[in-house]
């Protein structure tokens, strides 16, 4: 999606140069991008949301003293009985 984006900035940028005047490329440039941001931030909130999640997720199971979930408690691979 990112490259979808940048190739927008770049024609937004060539018809911005192209405009007839310095104000004209200004709102030309402003009238592209920011239908681009729009869309670029609303197509991001899912993912602002997971990372939201995961990171309460993470909190919490650090305050209830869970640690991290990922390491063993005993040592693996020693068979010694």
């Amino acid at each position: 999606m990112y490259i979808v984006a940048i190739a927008w900035l770049f024609v937004a940028i060539m018809a911005a140069i192209g405009a007839h005047s310095i104000i004209g490329g200004i709102f030309t440039f402003l009238g592209f991008t920011l239908p681009l941001l729009l869309l670029l931030w609303l197509f991001g909130s899912p993912v602002r949301a997971r990372r939201r999640k995961a990171q309460e997720n993470a909190s919490t199971s650090v305050v209830a003293g869970l640690g991290d979930a990922t390491k063993p408690d005993a040592p693996s691979g020693d068979s010694s009985d």
